[in-house]
């Protein structure tokens, strides 16, 4: 298939292999009609902002449709436990600013009294499609996109949730059984049945809410390291975290993951240059920090990366402390020693994205 281009020329369109999100507002119609138009508009704006701003960390957004937002990943580029990470944090700060907006107003107004009545879900289907420039930007098609839409009409019994296709878990490599999703099939006229697995995000929200943070502060840090990195957040965040990245820069690491999801829980086994590090990871707030334990010169250390966006890049700050006391004179020895290597570590990266490796 060809398309001709403004000049007269033609292009080929060639066939893609992807990931496709849609991220659907729930309970906005019956919202919309019992509330006053000008306020549910802007909370319609106000919610899908907050969404677009999360989704296009990970994803290229196609487009906005009514109370939903559609985006892609070609293959290749998308790693399955960030896009989980995303999906999560994304449906976790939608629930957060719907607690905040009530709060922060006495407004009787059914825009407000009904605001509980909203939710979030999310559409997750992998296939093959066709890239189609428009005026507006660029148009997919494909039956996988079709089918995308179709499963936004479905009977899944949770209220907040992420629907995910075999297609999907299998072309992000994750184990919807070590992950903990419930089995859930649909069928549809003219495509058949759709075989996916639902995770429930309203339990993970409120399980979230609950759990106890872990996180070294600045004045209990033993030392602190910062360092700039020219990328944006989540690409900061993959190169920290994913195995695959992480050996470009710090060295072979093993990790064992539940489900194929990095997480509380997650241990790896990291050989960078001559020392072997065990890792495990204690505190996940994806793009955002990360807390683990690492075996380090001097025994044990708890470790917390946190990452912040900047204008130009990303301000990375790692403080670490001792997971148990020792005596000042050994503090000092070993904290020389750990704050070296790090410092090596955290260089190679650097020299990476300078392209001097």
């Amino acid at each position: 298939m060809a398309v001709r281009t403004r000049a007269g020329s033609q292009r080929a369109l060639a066939a893609e292999r992807g990931c496709f999100v849609i991220a659907d507002i729930s309970g906005y119609t019956g919202y919309v009609v019992d509330s006053p138009l000008e306020h549910a508009e802007d909370v319609l704006t106000d919610m899908t902002g907050l969404v677009a701003e999360h989704l296009r960390q990970v994803l290229s957004l196609n487009k906005q449709e009514g109370d939903a937002i559609f985006g892609y990943a070609l293959q290749e580029s998308l790693d399955g436990a960030m896009l989980l990470d995303a999906i999560e944090e994304c449906y976790f700060s939608f629930r957060n600013r719907l607690v905040g907006i009530e709060r922060a107003t006495s407004c009787d107004c059914n825009a407000c009294a009904k605001l509980p009545d909203l939710d979030l879900k999310f559409v997750v289907h992998a296939g093959e499609f066709i890239r189609r420039p428009v005026a507006a930007g660029e148009e997919l098609t494909g039956a996988a996109v079709i089918v995308t839409h179709r499963l936004l009409k479905n009977e899944v019994e949770e209220k907040g949730y992420a629907l995910l296709t075999a297609d999907a878990l299998e072309r992000l490599r994750l184990d919807p059984d070590g992950l903990g999703l419930r089995p859930h099939a649909e069928h549809y006229a003219g495509v058949g049945p759709v075989h996916a697995w639902v995770a429930d995000l309203e339990a993970r929200w409120e399980t979230e809410v609950a759990r106890r943070r872990t996180v070294v502060g600045a004045r209990e840090a033993e030392f602190e390291l910062e360092l700039h990195l020219p990328v944006a957040p989540p690409v900061a965040w993959e190169l920290l975290t994913s195995p695959g990245k992480r050996a470009l820069w710090q060295g072979r690491v093993q990790e064992q993951a539940e489900g194929g999801r990095r997480g509380p829980g997650t241990t790896s086994l990291c050989v960078d240059g001559r020392t072997t590090v065990y890792e495990e990871i204690l505190d996940w707030r994806p793009f955002t920090y990360f807390t683990e334990t690492r075996s380090l010169p001097g025994g044990k250390v708890l470790l917390t990366t946190q990452l912040d966006g900047s204008p130009d890049g990303t301000r990375v700050r790692v403080r670490v402390k001792p997971a148990a006391k020792r005596s000042r004179i050994a503090g000092l020895a070993t904290a020389r020693a750990r704050r070296k290597l790090l410092e090596r570590s955290y260089a190679r990266l650097a020299r990476l994205l300078d392209g001097e490796d």
